[in-house]
């Protein structure tokens, strides 16, 4: 058993945080050392604990068209890692799911991100993964993914992709409108370097 094998079997093993889970303990995550695009998100919802699947609703229907990437792609290891903030259903609050449980970052994160040796791009959706991936920076979510070039080509902000932030959408029509077009032909130029030798590729594609 390889050493990242062993990882991945301990991670999905964990109970760490069992206590506190209302429908108990299952890690949702997807993860190979060669992929080359990261999607950080924040923690599974209900219907995702009980499909085990990362982002089987509509919040997954919405980042894919986002990307511009079908499910075939998005679903595969090889190409794509899905690391949740927290691996669990953390449960509902009073206005949506509670955040994700703080046990499992500190546990986790770091092994699996050293694992990605050929990462070249990182999403980072919501608040709680922008607030891991972009330490020091204050500003509120709509600021932050106003800002997305600045950590451009190799990190995106995003605000999440759930129907609760249609209204979001539709006030910052901006983002459909300039960071959307420029994502996409990002993911589909990192996407297309699994087929290429390993080599940089800042600077290849620059938005307006």
């Amino acid at each position: 058993m390889s050493r990242f094998t062993a990882l991945l079997a301990e991670v999905r093993a964990c109970t760490i945080c069992a206590a506190h889970l209302p429908l108990g303990p299952r890690p949702v995550l997807q993860i190979a050392p060669s992929a080359r695009l990261l999607i950080a998100g924040q923690a599974p919802g209900r219907k995702v604990h009980e499909s085990g699947v990362p982002f089987d609703d509509a919040s997954g229907e919405r980042l894919r068209d986002w990307l511009g990437i079908t499910r075939e792609v998005f679903y595969d290891p090889r190409q794509v890692a899905i690391l949740p903030m927290g691996f669990c259903y953390p449960g509902t609050g009073r206005s949506g799911d509670l955040p994700p449980r703080q046990e499992c970052a500190p546990a986790w994160r770091a092994p699996l991100l050293s694992a990605l040796k050929r990462l070249r791009l990182t999403l980072v959706v919501g608040q709680y993964a922008q607030a891991y991936h972009l330490p020091g920076d204050d500003a509120p979510l709509t600021a932050r993914v106003q800002g997305w070039r600045q950590q451009w080509p190799e990190v995106v902000p995003l605000p999440h992709p759930s129907p609760r932030n249609n209204l979001w959408l539709k006030r910052n029509p901006w983002f459909e409108a300039e960071l959307v077009p420029a994502l996409r032909a990002r993911v589909q130029q990192v996407l297309a370097l699994g087929c290429r030798p390993s080599r940089s590729d800042r600077g290849a594609f620059r938005p307006q």
